[in-house]
């Protein structure tokens, strides 16, 4: 994204005169899409995003831009639901692939991500993460109207089913027959609006509770997905902040419940399953998928992952608190 093209997106959406002053800074942090902050000098602050058509990752992995279009939508859907969970809407030009919404201060809303890093593990906070999860699948579960909305199978298999399960497969073909059957039983449950990167790193820690960014994977299918997405990221914490292991464990747990107490829209023994079977294969795909977590950074420590997650792929758990435990 130039300059220009900011400074025009900005104008025509009403948001910003052009003869405003203002200070623009990109941020970091993201493999996905530009991010910039802007700095207007009446006080305001707000971001800025547009996705891009090559994400920022070692491998070659292409994706559709018009996911811009689907995380703005999920925004519109989620501010209905949990205003305070999500940043405020504030513009949107699908011609461009841009939009902008409200910023969000680090020093009032830390990236929980780093919290769990340096090893501050608030198990409340795992509860209420969870609760929120459950909250937007409850809201948007057998409802015609967002399915159709949210048709986006080719963009969530470009951006999660491909590069987690597909290309984990290519590198363990022994396990190619398990994965491919989780990738087409989760293509094929549409039962919720999912938003598909619920990870410690697009979750702030704000003064009214969690708040989820990063919804560009939005897609009406299988709820299971997100949920065991960030049940992954608490145990694979484990191996880096090893001295809070009893901590995370007892946030997993708290997340999970806080999920169970917040959706009825299935049978809780029927979700469970898919989400624990799912697990074992995003935890492998965390190592050796196109989109590795950075922080497991030795072969000893993604071999100890593979040891575990491996034979539960063969032979998925049947609970989430069967994983835990054994983990």
């Amino acid at each position: 994204m130039t300059m220009p093209e900011l400074d025009d997106f900005l104008d025509r959406s009403g948001l910003v005169k052009l003869d405003v002053p203002r200070r623009l800074t990109p941020l970091t942090g993201g493999v996905s899409s530009d991010i910039w902050r802007v700095e207007l000098a009446d006080g305001r602050s707000l971001c800025v995003k547009r996705a891009l058509a090559k994400l920022k990752v070692a491998a070659d992995w292409q994706a559709p831009v018009s996911r811009n279009a689907y995380e703005w939508a999920w925004i519109q859907f989620a501010v209905g639901v949990l205003p305070q969970a999500v940043p405020q809407p504030l513009a949107h030009d699908e011609s461009v692939g841009m939009f902008a919404m409200g910023y969000l201060d680090p020093a009032t809303h830390p990236v929980w991500k780093q919290q769990l890093l340096s090893g501050e593990v608030d198990v409340q906070l795992a509860r209420e993460v969870g609760r929120v999860v459950g909250q937007f699948h409850q809201a948007s579960a057998h409802r015609a109207d967002l399915a159709q909305r949210f048709d986006t199978g080719a963009n969530f298999h470009a951006l999660r089913l491909e590069p987690y399960l597909v290309a984990t497969a290519h590198r363990h073909p022994d396990l190619a027959s398990q994965l491919h059957a989780l990738v087409h039983r989760t293509a094929h449950h549409p039962i919720a609006l999912v938003h598909g990167d619920v990870s410690p790193k697009n979750i702030l820690v704000g003064p009214q509770g969690p708040v989820l960014l990063d919804a560009e994977c939005a897609w009406y299918g299988d709820p299971a997905f997100d949920v065991a997405f960030c049940l992954n990221h608490l145990l694979l914490k484990c191996v880096v902040v090893p001295h809070r292991r009893a901590e995370l464990q007892a946030a997993f747990e708290a997340w999970v419940m806080g999920y169970f107490e917040s959706t009825d829209f299935e049978p809780r023994s029927q979700l469970e399953l898919r989400c624990a079977q799912l697990l074992p294969a995003l935890m492998l795909a965390r190592v050796d998928g196109k989109s590795p977590v950075e922080y497991i950074t030795t072969e000893q420590d993604r071999d100890r992952v593979r040891a575990f997650a491996m034979p539960r792929v063969r032979r998925p758990p049947h609970s989430l608190r069967e994983l835990s435990l054994a983990w």
